[in-house]
């Protein structure tokens, strides 16, 4: 069955004309700040009527689409990045600074200067005035208060008792999703619905709502009352439904509720497709914009390349900043996001093909870290090394020599802004291929870059690794599923269809040859590059004479190795090996962050991650002071912007969380 795509790209187009239409920043705690008192205060201009809105065709839906659109929470033509004077990777779908950066995945990269305050959420020294934390609750709550105009205008439409009860649990659905994001990120968020009247909520203390019972309330009502396939790829629906109530009940360590709801999720679920869930044979294939909306898909931002808007908001415009930046790199901007060291160690493994020194406390900091060219002039000779690494640390970082997509060898410190701050790695998942440039991705006017590539909010080896972590935390749950769950997922990395191969090299080569001679004859421009079919290799001209030999980098990648666990040895072997497994499937995702506080280690591995990491080569010494607080940085403040627009006789509404008074 074929169904037609609800892209981001329909979606914004019906967001632009509601900017019009609502009070689309809906609540004081994400109110425009205007001279004379908050948005809601301001008459609407250009209103439309509530009788063209309740219409089913052009109304309700496009009410609902609206809504839809702010998954994107970025776009510079979002209603809500507008007015709220923020920029669009201060509340990227991705959550790359929230859960990535400030995880001890990737550095702020770029500059010293650039985006400093970046650094300061790196390091755990952020406090309430810091800008990004108000754009991210501004744009969070401008997808509640479009959910919510949804709730209301539905019962009033002119709909049929199941259309009107679709629309709604869609509706709920996103309403959750965004509560999820808020609470996960502030912890104490004020609940405001459809019903409420006055908007200035309290988030603490006497009236204060149990938002976690209220995501469920919603997600429930949305896997009780989608159907199973939904009518346009992208919406919400029955199965999606059911795992992120699933993932709600993980994070309140509900783990029984938890299975109850994920393994139904494994054993009988299917796709936006209608086919049935199961790991794709390819790792890179959820990562690949001419791909995606597969069977190891759960629940998807679908995002466009070129859309005829001129900008990238719909092309995953949250990412703007993250991609190669350098003489010759071909994205433009702006360098950001780069993988940290202590995260690419991860992927070290031993003989047996399991992660290296996994019985130590802090296994990435052991041995010999993963060979990098930091400090290496991109036209002197280097190699890989003969480490035998996890193959999806290929997929997931640009370094020096490995195909970086079909782009060619990754050249190293000829696409790396300031290696001294950003170190030697670039980001990579979100990146759309050389061959997909002209549909899947897009340029804004002052030529940033844009992607097609869709971001996974859940896919199904995240459901198989939350189940797998249930099973060993539940009284009753099965340690041999909670193996079979994350072998699962291992066996998928270890196959050979999720093996890079220098074969990526060839569409864009200078020449395919299967000998020196003819790679010898050849006319290179620096910099290119020759597959060699004699030595399963690459050559890259480094510049010189092209007829010698000794101005060539052959690129031999290393060998690539992941094997299933035999057994787990009791609770804490499986829960090591499980979260571990979390971060070599998910890393660069937005998870890291949270699951290190939902599993109350946050201050143990950041804490190690900062001290390895100013004590090495690596370009991690702009850690220094770096310092999780138990029971303050669990959470990042409520914007002190907010606490500001609360006043209510004299007295905020919001209270600060505890630790950034």
């Amino acid at each position: 069955m074929k169904f037609h795509r609800l892209t981001t790209t329909e979606s914004f187009r019906y967001a632009a004309l509601f900017g019009a239409v609502f009070v689309a920043c809906g609540l004081v705690l994400s109110a425009c700040d205007l001279t004379n008192g908050s948005f809601l205060d301001q008459p609407s201009r250009g209103a439309v009527s509530s009788d063209v809105l309740t219409g089913k065709e052009g109304g309700i839906e496009t009410v609902l689409l609206a809504a839809y659109s702010a998954l994107n929470q970025t776009s510079k033509t979002d209603f809500t990045a507008s007015i709220a004077g923020g920029s669009s990777w201060e509340s990227a779908q991705d959550n790359w600074v929230y859960g990535t950066v400030a995880g001890g995945e990737a550095y702020k990269g770029s500059e010293a200067g650039d985006q400093g305050v970046v650094l300061t959420i790196a390091q755990m020294q952020h406090d309430p005035s810091v800008g990004y934390f108000n754009t991210k609750w501004q744009a969070l709550y401008e997808g509640i208060s479009r959910s919510n105009d949804v709730l209301r205008l539905a019962e009033q439409a002119e709909l049929s008792d199941a259309e009107r009860t679709r629309i709604q649990a869609e509706a709920r659905f996103l309403r959750a999703h965004f509560y999820f994001d808020l609470k996960r990120n502030f912890g104490n968020v004020p609940w405001v619905d459809e019903t409420t009247e006055n908007v200035n909520q309290p988030n603490r203390g006497d009236g204060a709502v149990d938002v976690w019972t209220k995501i469920e309330e919603d997600f429930t009502f949305a896997k009780n009352n989608l159907p199973d396939t939904p009518s346009d790829l992208g919406r919400a629906y029955r199965w999606a439904a059911q795992a992120y109530l699933g993932k709600t009940y993980l994070y309140q360590e509900e783990w029984q509720a938890a299975l109850g709801e994920l393994e139904p999720v494994i054993n009988q679920g299917t796709n936006m497709n209608g086919e049935s869930f199961e790991l794709t044979d390819a790792y890179q294939d959820m990562f690949n914009a001419a791909t995606e909306n597969n069977t190891g898909s759960v629940f998807a931002v679908q995002n466009t390349g070129p859309d005829g808007s001129g900008g990238i908001g719909n092309a995953r415009g949250g990412s703007v900043l993250n991609y190669p930046h350098g003489g010759s790199s071909p994205f433009i901007c702006c360098g950001f996001f780069q993988p940290s060291q202590w995260f690419v160690n991860a992927f070290r493994v031993d003989g047996d093909g399991q992660p290296l020194n996994m019985g130590a406390d802090d296994p990435r900091s052991q041995g010999s870290p993963v060979k990098n060219d930091q400090g290496i002039a991109e036209d002197a000779s280097y190699e890989l090394g003969t480490q035998t690494l996890d193959p999806r640390l290929e997929w997931t970082v640009g370094r020096r020599g490995v195909p970086y997509h079909d782009w060619g060898p990754h050249p190293g410190n000829l696409w790396i802004r300031e290696q001294s701050t950003g170190g030697p790695y670039s980001p990579k998942k979100h990146v759309y291929r050389r061959s997909h440039r002209d549909q899947f991705g897009a340029d804004n006017p002052w030529g940033a870059t844009g992607s097609a590539v869709n971001y996974h909010i859940i896919r199904f080896a995240d459901v198989l690794l939350m189940a797998a972590e249930a099973n060993v935390q539940a009284s009753n749950g099965s340690m041999s599923d909670a193996l079979d769950y994350v072998n699962r997922v291992r066996n998928r990395a270890g196959n050979s269809e999720s093996e890079l191969t220098n074969d990526l090299n060839r569409e864009f080569a200078l020449a395919v040859v299967d000998n020196e001679a003819d790679m010898l004859a050849t006319s290179p421009d620096q910099y290119d590059w020759v597959v060699r079919t004699d030595r399963q290799s690459t050559f890259v001209f480094l510049g010189g004479d092209a007829s010698s030999a000794s101005n060539w980098n052959e690129y031999q990648l290393p060998d690539y190795n992941v094997e299933p666990y035999n057994s787990f040895s009791g609770q804490q072997d499986a829960l090591k090996k499980i979260r571990y497994e979390r971060m070599l499937e998910l890393g660069m995702e937005g998870h890291r962050f949270y699951d290190l506080v939902r599993w109350g280690i946050a201050d143990s591995q950041l804490d190690q991650y900062y001290s390895y990491e100013t004590g090495s080569d690596a370009p991690g010494d702009n850690l220094a002071g770096g310092d999780f607080t138990p029971d303050k940085n669990e959470f990042f403040p409520i914007p002190q912007r907010q606490i500001d627009l609360s006043q209510q006789g004299g007295e905020t509404v919001l209270q600060q969380n505890p630790g950034y008074n």
